[in-house]
This record gives C-alpha cells, structure tokens and sequence, in this order.
C-alpha cells in the first residue's frame, strides 16, 4: 500500500513536471514571438535594418503587413497588422494566465463550439470590412483578434501538455524496457 502510494505520488510529480516543461515552453515561445512584433520597429527605427527586415520577412509569412491596418512605434509599423497583434498578445497572456485558472495536470478543453463562438466577432469584424458595409478599426481589429487568441491558447497548451504525456506514456512503454 504505500509502495503504491510512493509510486502514484512520483507519476504525479512526473506529470506535474512535464505539464509545467510544456507551459514554460508555449509562454517562453509565445512571449517571444510577442516580443519580435513590438522589437522590429523599435531595432528598425535604431538602424539595424538587416536584422529588423529578417524579423518583418519571418512574420510576413503569416501576415500581410499593410502600414495602415498596422499599429506603428518609432515612427515604423510593428511586424504585423493590428488584428495579427491582438492574436499573438491573446495567445500569449492567456498562456501565461492559464496556470492562475486551472491545474496544468487538466487536458480537458471546453466544449470546441466556444472556439468557434470566439472566432465569430473576427469573422463579423473582417466580412462587414471586406464586403464594403462598415470599415473596421485597429481597436476592432486588436480586440476581435485577441478574443480569438486568448480561447486559443485554452485549446492549444491542454493540447500540447496531453500530447507530450502520450508521447511519455508511449516511450516509457516501448523503449525502456
């Protein structure tokens, strides 16, 4: 019995430990990509224009960059659009509040339609844009695109962490025999 009770508390420090490994690494990872938006103009308007244009071509991969959908600082535009902007500030303070909200231990996600729900006022936002009813915003956009990163992050990390203890699970049961 207490053999059994020794082991069940190592698995749990085990899974604690890895869950923590996994969040540190989505804040670590989220933060930093937070962080480049709001250095590219800062490092451009310092005139280190190679490294400033590297940081603005790896986010022009997933962002078109229009200057005027762009909030600026130092006089140039943040390496992404507004609504890029609240995605990655969303994504990365929910991450880095998770913890305060609930165990790490917890890989149950809310029900998948609450990602969707979130989604819809960035998809209202953008399509009263694009079909010329209204013309939306950089607070519009910043805060659609937040909402949708925040849920986001609720799905991701659970996700992340019960993919890394599968992983854990398989190798221990596979290769350390």
């Amino acid at each position: 019995m207490i053999a059994a009770t020794r082991f069940q508390n190592t698995e749990n420090s085990k899974t604690r430990s890895a869950a923590f490994a996994v969040w540190i690494f989505v804040a670590t990872l989220a933060s930093a990509i937070l962080v480049a938006v709001f250095a590219a103009p800062l490092i451009k308007a310092q005139g280190h224009t190679a490294f400033g244009a590297a940081i603005y071509k790896a986010f022009s991969y997933l962002c078109h960059q229009i200057p005027e959908r762009s909030f600026h600082l130092a006089g140039h535009p943040f390496a992404v659009c507004s609504r890029c902007t609240g995605l990655y500030a969303g994504f990365a303070f929910a991450t880095l509040a998770l913890p305060l909200l609930r165990s790490l231990k917890r890989t149950d996600t809310p029900h998948v339609i609450w990602l969707l729900l979130s989604g819809v006022p960035l998809a209202i936002d953008f399509g009263l844009t694009y079909f010329g009813v209204w013309e939306n915003n950089h607070f519009t956009r910043v805060t659609t695109g937040a909402l949708f990163g925040a849920v986001a992050a609720i799905y991701v990390v659970p996700g992340l962490i019960e993919l890394s203890a599968s992983a854990q699970r398989w190798l221990s049961q596979n290769h350390l025999r």
